[in-house]
């Protein structure tokens, strides 16, 4: 369903400019009631109404009586999107030299409920054929760094099987590709109960002997902990 801002005459306005209108008009220390929040965004009176109403069952509006202000969800999103860009920048330089070092695809993830989510991808020309992607999010008991961020994770550990853990590094060979084998390891806490973990896709068989491979990934691993740390400081 789409209205037409008050007076304008301008094309329609969808539902996701609505909330946007809305919450762009909340934006501010103060609370608003509706016919505040109708006028600032020249939207009708109904139109807001239905919108609000949609917003506060998201969680992204809360209503005092009358009065309206941005809700705890996109506190909390906006909270998490905080610490993974502070997350990305402490681990970048890191994730490029393990690429350099080792000449695997590497990953950098985080723990979202029951997914592992890909914050990070760095390879080269090899990364064009590996099936992964930012953003991508994929059941965390399904992929070694899924297994990885569950085993950093102090709600749960990462389970037995094909995914071995030893000393919380995840080994998988050939699961998602023949020839190819995967090595993750949790970073540790990434702010605001956050997990996040690392990963190393290559060669089988290099992957299989190479400890150097191993100890870089540790030593990855080591350095983005340390990096978030510092800028976690006040």
């Amino acid at each position: 369903m789409t209205t037409r801002a008050q007076g304008t005459g301008g094309p329609p306005v969808g539902v996701m400019q609505r909330a946007a209108l809305i919450l762009d008009a909340l934006d501010g220390a103060e609370p608003l009631n509706l016919s505040q929040i109708s006028a600032a965004t020249r939207l009708p009176l109904s139109s807001t109404h239905r919108a609000l109403e949609q917003l506060m069952a998201l969680r992204w509006v809360h209503r005092v009586g009358k009065d309206y202000q941005l809700g705890m969800r996109l506190l909390e999103l906006g909270s998490a999107a905080y610490h993974q860009n502070v997350l990305r920048s402490a681990a970048l330089p890191s994730l490029h030299r393990l690429h350099r070092t080792t000449g695997c695809v590497v990953h950098l993830g985080v723990l979202d409920g029951d997914e592992a989510v890909y914050l990070e991808k760095v390879g080269g020309e090899l990364a064009v054929g590996i099936p992964s992607g930012v953003g991508l999010r994929m059941p965390a008991r399904s992929s070694a760094i899924g297994k990885a961020l569950l085993a950093g994770s102090s709600n749960t550990t990462a389970p037995d099987g094909s995914g071995a853990r030893e000393a919380q590094v995840v080994c998988e060979h050939e699961r998602c590709m023949k020839g190819f084998s995967c090595l993750a390891i949790p970073i540790g806490p990434a702010g605001d109960g956050e997990t996040a973990a690392i990963s190393v896709f290559g060669s089988a068989a290099k992957l299989r002997t190479d400890q150097r491979i191993r100890l870089s990934v540790r030593t990855a691993a080591a350095d983005i902990a340390r990096r978030m740390a510092l800028a976690q400081r006040p």
